[in-house]
Formats: structure tokens, sequence, C-alpha cells
């Protein structure tokens, strides 16, 4: 066994992904400056150790009493001498103490094997005693290599004692550096035997092309030599021909005592010197085959595996290779049954459960009779019956969870921008509609509408909660879970490590490490007032139609992504985007530095960018600080024990650190440093390189030219969630559109009734009669067309009404996703669209009412029109039009468009359909227009002192925006012209009664204390 001059005889591919083990930190030199440390703690371990008690036993003495006590010491006077011998005998304890905490730490750091024990309640006395010792071998044989320096020890006493899996303990930096130590030992030792051994293998050549059915093969791990540490992939692709069969070497060889003392308990943690058994069909001239080629190695060598193999017998299963040939030909790791590997952190593709025949994707929507079995349209783009090309951005129509953030994110801009133009108006207001999203971003927002999955995001939010409930009632901790998989319309929870049996209705899955909540059961959880669990999962891509999340807060230490600058930066966009606008999270910060700073008006409050790593460390080791401190004052071993309990606490909250620049070599060591205890501190780190060659990284990733997402060492090989440059430019634009004070639109204060008009606008004169007519405010009625076959007749109702709400046009691919939430197929879409274009019939001149324009959005011919145009057509006139300088016409219109309101939008409208007004903003823009058509109309009578006539208007207002402030405002005044203080009194109290616990709004407040001044002595009275 050998080290050979080429590093196999079957070298890998070049382009096979490179996804390696994590990397050991590199080499710190040592200085000046550590040898002073050195010789400073040295002289202060002495000072404590032997200077203390050798002070008190000279100035103080023996501090105990010298006979037996009696109950006469009770009486005697407390002197100052009894003070000091009870402060002596402390300071005794605190020696002693002290002292087996230095014990402690030498032995753990000489040993090399294991975390240092905790000395009962010797946290700070341990912490300093930790910092002392490790100063002392800093520059000692023992500590020559150890990372990550000083400042780490002295603030990881607390995670390093307790970790929630393998994979946190050996994935983060050792103490003392242990692994590096026993590596750069094993690596020593190797090196003399590694000539003799090359000799022998140079001269001998492939050793395993015909082995004996008897002979065993063993490989010993190289130590690095201008290139990455070995990792049992590596092995495997160069002795077997395929790196996915590393499982049947880690089978063969774990829990197997190696020639250092340790053992192979992780994959992806294998050290220099140590000895792997092989399978049978392993080749390959670094290889040595038992007992025929013993004669081909040292002694030393041939001892070390005879000594080795004898420990074969202590393996657990000895099925283990036969489940690793049953993976050899199988390619991709499927996951599930015996090829689950317990013991590794590797993320794995659960089990399919079961499923009932048709069984619906998460999530579900009721079927409608037009689609009894439709299937979902394909992401690709299509052509439509009139030939106009459908397709719309793939990326975001892939990415039903982001797309569902988004779109949630972007209508509650829209609602506040539209919310705080109105209450800044001043005289009124008009341009009550957004701008009309164009090009690139009108696609963009079609893809949107398409793609987004709110009910999925609404039942894993709803799912994660209750569970986090339940076991809060339970008294249990949160698990570490790694992953989340959407497969099957059930949700998977990956945990680190087996946490016992899941409280109902979750159930394991196909094995202890994984908890599933079947659809069924997630639809019956309801809104629990807990905080989120795990806000920091965040999809990455599909996996055979699963859909996975990653945990990148529980990772235990930096996730690595390689692969071409615009690829990684479109993965870097779509993760940053989903985080900072997703469902499932109540507060989180987010950290992006050498991208995304047009990326922060998606949510100003949750992203933020930072200029360069120099930044983004300074940052970090300030937090980084502060969480240790509060986990410790609270006396939590991480952030999921102190999430959803009674401590929560914005502490809690995770922070997620987007680095899409390779760092420098000196910064990938700190940040390395850093992300040693971010797990246990909730704090996660994604950081882009070149080549995946990054220290510290626990996982590593590649995104390819192709869209896909490999790492081997996890298993995993997804079709990418990605956010092109193109797309994310216009989510931002829709974004900054939907903000007055970012875009310049007219509709903020100040602008009074010189606003933008509607998108259209209606004849509202006698020779202005449409030939179909609905009333959509309040109960849905059409007059003009005839009642369609009873079946169908629902859903032409919610077509058209979809239409007419959107006259800049409709996808068909977004009309269709409206209508059939679930998916539906071309052939039926576009059958609809026929029956719609055959039911509103056509034009004189024999043009449909229903078209397509030139980018095949469907739009409806002028002559439909709806009440809600009507209403916006009359308000725009009478404040814009004709009626601004006619004040007839102005009342008239007024008055017209307020007996227009009938109640709210579609009041009638069955459960179950209309979902797609929950992305709509008609909600928030109707009231609101009502009002502002309530106030004008007061206006106009209180200037000729009518003021019950402005009562009468108010009111009618206030049955659609009972809760605008500004109705209230103008009430009070119309009521006060009325010169009745007792009615005046009469329309507080009933404002009081609807503000609830709330109380009034201030400004409202300050109009009463100058309309009625005594108005609080009688709202006091009549409480």
């Amino acid at each position: 066994m050998a080290r050979t001059t080429s590093r196999s005889t079957s070298p890998p591919n070049p382009q096979s992904p490179r996804n390696r083990t994590p990397q050991p930190l590199p080499r710190r030199r040592r200085t000046v400056g550590d040898f002073v440390k050195a010789l400073l703690a040295f002289v202060a371990l002495a000072v404590l150790l032997v200077g203390v008690p050798g002070a008190l036993v000279v100035f103080v003495g023996w501090p105990l009493p010298g006979g037996a006590p009696s109950l006469s010491w009770l009486q005697q006077e407390i002197t100052v001498s009894t003070f000091i011998n009870v402060l002596t005998v402390v300071v005794w304890f605190a020696w002693a103490q002290f002292t087996a905490c230095v014990l402690v730490e030498i032995k753990a750091a000489l040993s090399g094997v294991g975390i240092p024990g905790r000395v009962p309640g010797a946290g700070g006395s341990q912490m300093l005693a930790r910092q002392l010792v490790a100063a002392v071998l800093l520059v000692g044989a023992t500590a020559a290599s150890f990372a990550p320096g000083l400042s780490q020890f002295g603030q990881s006493l607390e995670g390093n004692q307790k970790s929630a899996s393998a994979a946190s303990a050996q994935q983060t930096p050792g103490l003392f550096g242990q692994e590096q130590q026993a590596a750069a030992t094993a690596a020593d030792a190797l090196a003399a035997q590694a000539d003799q051994a090359a000799a022998h293998a140079d001269g001998g050549g492939s050793t395993a092309t015909s082995a004996n059915e008897g002979d065993t093969k063993y490989y010993r791990i190289q130590p690095p030599e201008g290139r990455h540490h070995d990792s049992l992939w590596e092995v495997a692709e160069r002795h077997l021909g395929d790196g996915r069969r590393y499982k049947e070497i880690y089978q063969l060889n774990k829990d197997r005592e190696q020639p250092d003392g340790s053992k192979l308990s992780e994959a992806s943690l294998i050290r220099p010197g140590w000895i792997m058994e092989m399978p049978a069909d392993a080749h390959g001239g670094e290889l040595v085959e038992m007992p025929d080629e013993a004669p081909k190695v040292s002694e030393d060598v041939k001892e070390q595996i005879s000594d080795y193999s004898k420990t074969g017998d202590q393996r657990q299963g000895g099925g283990a290779q036969e489940g690793g040939g049953q993976e050899q030909g199988g390619g991709r790791e499927q996951g599930g049954g015996s090829s689950v590997d317990h013991d590794t952190a590797h993320i794995v593709l659960p089990e399919q459960r079961p499923a009932a025949p048709e069984k619906p994707a998460m999530p579900q929507a009721p079927a409608t009779p037009e689609a009894p079995a439709a299937e979902a349209p394909s992401a690709t783009a299509g052509t439509g019956s009139e030939g106009f090309d459908f397709g719309l951005p793939e990326a975001l129509l892939g990415a039903p969870l982001l797309a569902a953030g988004l779109l949630g994110a972007l209508g509650r801009r829209r609602r506040h921008a539209l919310w705080q133009s109105a209450m800044g108006a001043v005289g009124g207001r008009g341009g009550m509609q957004p701008p009309t999203p164009t090009g690139t971003a009108a696609d963009v927002q079609d893809a949107l509408l398409v793609g987004a999955d709110p009910e999925g995001v609404r039942l894993l939010d709803r799912s994660l909660r209750g569970l986090a409930a339940s076991l809060t009632e339970e008294n249990r901790p949160l698990p570490t879970v790694y992953a989340a998989w959407l497969t099957g319309g059930d949700l998977h929870l990956q945990l680190a490590t087996p946490a016992g049996r899941p409280p109902a209705p979750w159930q394991l899955g196909q094995d202890q490490t994984f908890w599933v909540l079947s659809h069924a059961d997630a639809e019956r959880y309801e809104d629990v007032d807990t905080a989120a669990p795990y806000p920091g999962l965040v999809c990455l891509g599909t996996l055979d139609d699963s859909r996975l999340l990653l945990n990148l807060e529980a990772v235990p230490g930096i996730v690595s992504l390689s692969g071409g600058e615009a690829d990684r930066a479109a993965v870097f966009a779509s993760v940053a985007a989903e985080l900072a606008t997703n469902g499932w999270s109540d507060r989180m910060t987010i950290t992006v530095v050498g991208f995304g700073q047009d990326l922060t008006p998606l949510a100003p409050n949750r992203l933020r960018h930072l200029e360069d790593v120099e930044a983004l460390i300074e940052t970090m080791e300030a937090e980084t600080r502060q969480r240790r401190g509060a986990l410790g004052a609270a006396g939590h071993d991480s952030v999921l024990t102190g999430r959803t309990g009674p401590a929560q606490h914005t502490r809690w909250a995770p922070h997620l650190v987007l680095l899409a620049a390779e760092p420098s070599a000196e910064d990938a060591v700190k940040l390395a440093e850093l992300a040693a205890d971010a797990s246990r501190l909730g704090i996660g780190y994604l950081v882009g390189a070149e080549s995946g060659d990054l220290p510290g990284a626990a996982w590593e990733m590649e995104i390819t030219r192709d869209g896909k997402l490999l790492a081997p060492l996890l298993g995993l090989e997804l079709a990418a969630q990605s956010l092109p440059e193109a797309q994310q430019r216009a989510v931002v634009q829709l974004f900054t559109d939907a903000d007055p004070e970012s875009s310049g639109s007219p509709t903020g204060p100040g602008d009074g009734p010189t606003g933008a008009a509607p998108p259209f606008l209606v004849d509202v004169t006698e020779q202005g009669r449409p030939a179909v007519y609905a009333r959509l405010v309040g109960t849905y009625e059409i007059i003009g067309l005839d009642t369609p076959d009873g079946e169908r007749s629902p859903l032409m109702h919610e077509a058209l009404a979809l239409l007419l709400l959107h006259r800049e046009g409709v996808h068909p691919r977004v009309l269709a996703s409206a209508l059939w939430p679930r998916g539906v197929t071309d052939d039926v879409r576009d059958a609809l669209v026929d029956r719609l274009r055959d039911w509103l019939g056509t034009e004189p001149d024999g043009s449909p009412r229903l078209r397509a324009d030139r980018t095949g959005r469907l739009t409806l011919a002028k002559s439909v029109v709806s009440d809600l145009d009507v209403l916006r057509s009359l308000y725009h006139e009478a404040t814009q039009g004709r009626g601004a300088g006619n004040r007839a016409v102005r009342g008239r219109m007024l008055t017209d468009a307020l007996v227009l309101v009938r109640g709210p939008l579609l009041a009638d409208r069955p459960q179950g359909r209309y979902g797609w007004l929950t992305h709509e903003i008609i909600d928030a823009q109707l009231p609101l227009l009502v009002a502002d058509i309530g106030l004008a109309l007061s206006e106009f009578h209180l200037e000729k002192g009518r003021a019950e006539k402005a009562i009468e208007a108010l009111d009618a207002a206030m049955g659609s925006a009972p809760g605008d402030e500004r109705l209230w405002n103008e009430l009070l005044r119309a009521t006060h012209a009325t010169e009745d203080p007792a009615r005046l009194q009469r329309v507080a109290a009933d404002l009081m009664a609807r503000s609830g616990a709330r109380g009034l709004p201030p400004r409202t407040e300050a109009l009463l204390d100058e309309l009625l001044p005594a108005w609080r002595s009688g709202a006091t009275a009549a409480g």
C-alpha cells in the first residue's frame, strides 16, 4: 500500500463535480506575538496554580478550626479574623476548581481525542483556563496547526460542550486542533513509509486485477499533496469507478478503530493515515491486497493493516457490503430503505408514501366541473389557438414558493402605498390604480401569478408552527432540521439526529430521522400563535418531482456554491428573494455581500447590503459574540431551545449571510472561524467560490451551466431554482413602481384631484350605453347576455370577472391558473376561451368582443363594461373632467357614483372560487374609491351649507369603508355644522365604539378637542 506517482490508475473525469470533504483550516504561522502570549499565559498559570495557594499558606495559614465544632461557636462574636478565614476557604475552593479546569483542558489538548469535559459550575473558570492553556500550547508541537484562534476559545464554551449531532461536532474545527493534530501526526508517520510503498507499487503495477476470492483489499488515506485532503468520494471514484459508491466503503469501515485510536463516524470526515477496507472489485495501484501483497509494504504498514483487519468482526450489520452492492449500479442515490445512511449528515430523497389514485399535489383546490382530471400545464412555452406565444419566464414558473412570496409581498407593498397615499391626500385624490407593468415586468408579473402556490406556503407555515406548538405542549425541544421535502402532497422533515416519535398527526418516515405530515393532516392545522420554528428554510430546487428546502441556519459550517459567476448570482438572488419574502418566517436578517444591492426594495426590513467582506466580518464578529452571550445568559444550548418557548426574543431570529464573491484566503479562514459555531447560534453562511475549494465548508454544491445543482457528497442532483438577472431587475421594478415615493407616481400627498386617470374610462353620457354590462360591486349580475349552460355558468362568470378587473389584458396562462389552481391542459384552457368568446358575441362590425392583443393577452372590447369601470369614470369625470369646472355636473356625477355602490365586490361569490382575488388589491382600492367619492360629495354639500346631505353621503360611504379615518373626521365636521352638541357627542361615542381597544386615531382626537372640548369627560361618563 503506497503512494504512487500518479493519483490513481484510473484518474477521475476532470469535468466531474468537485464536492469534497470539509477542509481543515490552513495552519497558522507562529509569530512573536504568539510567543509573548504564551509567556504571559504561562506566568498567569503559574501565579494562579502555584502563587495563589503559596500566598494563602504564607499569609493566612490554616483557615479551618483546629477542633470539633460546638454550639458555643454560634454565640461568639464574628471578628475580622473569622471573616478572613471564611473568605480564605472560598478562595481555596475556587483555586481547586480552577486547577481541575486546567487539568481537564490540558488532558483534552494533549490527547487530541474528544471535547474537553465540563467541570461542574465552572463556566467562567473553565473559559479562562481554556484561553490560558490554548495560549501556552499555541507555540508547542501539540498545537502548531490549530485554529480558529484565541478569540474563539473564550466564546465557544457552551457551544462545544453540547452538540446536536455527530455532524455538527466533527465538522466544526476542533478545540486545540485535535483533528489537525492527529492528521499531522499520521502524515508524519506516513511520510517515511510512503517512499518505500511507492517503490513497491510502481514495480508491481495494478494489484487488484486478479484478486482471489478470499483476499481482502485495503487503502490507506493519503495526506494532502498539492490538492485537497482525500475523501471517500474520491477514493471510490479512483478505485471503484464511481464516486457514488463511497457508501460501500463507509459501511465496511464505520465504527472500526483506526491506528490513531479514533473511529470513522461520518463518511465526510476521514484523516490521513487511516486504513479503509475496500470492496472486492476495487482496483488501482494504491491498494494493498492482503495477505498476497503483504511483502510489498513496510512492516509498520503491514502491522497496522493486520491489526485493523482484526476489527472487522466487530462491525455491525453483516449485510453492509450487500447493501452497497445494491447501489452500485443504481446511479444516483434514491434514499429510503436499507440505502439510507443513518450515520451521515446527508440530504436524501424521502420515500414516496403509498397514495390514493389521483391524489392532488400540495396544495389542493376545489375541483371544477371543467377539469375533473386536468394535468398541470407545462412550464415551457406553448402556442395558443390564435398562434401567439404563451411563454413566460420559466424560472419563476418553476418556483411556486418563491413566486408566492414575491406575489404576497408585492400585494402588501401596493396596499401600503395605496393607504399611505390616501391618508396623506389633501382635497381629493386620483391615481387609484398602480402603474400597469409593461414589457418584461408584465411577463414577470404574469409568471408570478401562474407559478405562485400560496396554498402550499400556507400549509407549510401552519404545519411547521403546529409542530412547534405540539412540542412545546409536550415540553420537548425542537429537533434540528437539515432539510424539508415537499413531495407527493406530503411534507417530510429530515432531522440531523433521531428525536423520538413526532407528535400527532406527524408520523415517522422511512427511518428515525424523517418526520412526515400528510397533506390531509396538514389541512387540519389552524393558525397558532407561536414563533416560526425553521425560518431559515429556503428552496434550492427539485429532484424527481420533490422540492427541497435546505435549512441554512442549521448547517454545521459554511455552505459553498461554485460554478459560473452568472449562474451563481442567479441562485444567490433566488435564495435572497425567497428568504426576504417567504411566508413561513416571522423575522430574520439577510445580509448580502457582493450582489443584491438592488434587491433591498423587496424587503427593506429584512435585506441588508454590505459593500465588502471586511465589513461583513466586522459585523458578524460582533453579532457572534452577542449571540453567544445571550444564549449563555438565557441558559439555552441553541437558538432552537429559545425560539418557541416563553423566552421568545428577537435574538433568536436567524441571520443568514449570502456572500456571492469568493473571499480571499485570509477572509475565508476568518469566515470559517465564525461559522464553526454558527448553527447553534442561528447564523447561516452561503458563500460563493470559483472552484469549491473553501476552508471550513461543511457542504459543497456546484451550479452548472445547464441549471443543475450538484452536491455529490450530499447525494443531490437538483434542477436548481434560480432568478436570472433580467427577471431579477423586472421583479425589483414591480416593487419600486408600487412605491409612490420611489416611482414618482402621482398618487402621493399634494396631488389633489389632478392624479392619473384610471386605465379604462367609460363614456358616461346617454350615448355611451354598453352592449354588455356587469355589476360587480355587490351581487354579481350580467345584463345583455344570455345565461350560459348551467354547469359552465360559474366558470364563465368567473373568467369574465377576471377580464373585467384587468382591462389591460390577461395572459391565457394567468386565466387558466386563476380558474384551475391545480393545473389544466392547454386544450381545456383554449376550449374555455372559445366558449367565452362565443358567449360575449361580436361587435356591429363583426369583430369579437373577446380578442387577443399583439402579446397574446386576452382583452375585452370597450362595449363590455362593469359598474366598477363606471364608478371610476364618474369620479374621474367629476373631479378632473367636466365636473371640475361645472358644479352641477360634479354633484350629479358624484351622486350617481355613490348610488352604484351596493355592497362589497362580488358579494355572493361561491366558496372555493375567486381565490385569485387574494393576489389583487381591488379589495383595498374599492373602499378607498368609495371613501373618496363620499368625501367629495360631502364637500360639495357643505359648500352650500347642506350638512344633512353631507352626513347622508358620508354614512353611505362608511358602509363600504367603515374604518377610513378620513370619513370619521369629515363626519365630525359635518355634524358640528348642524350646531347640535348632543348629536356630535353621540357621533363621537359611536366612533369610539367602532375603534375598539385601539382607541381613536390621534388626528381624530385632535379634531374632537377642537370641535367638542368636553368630549373626553362625556366619553368617561358613558364608559
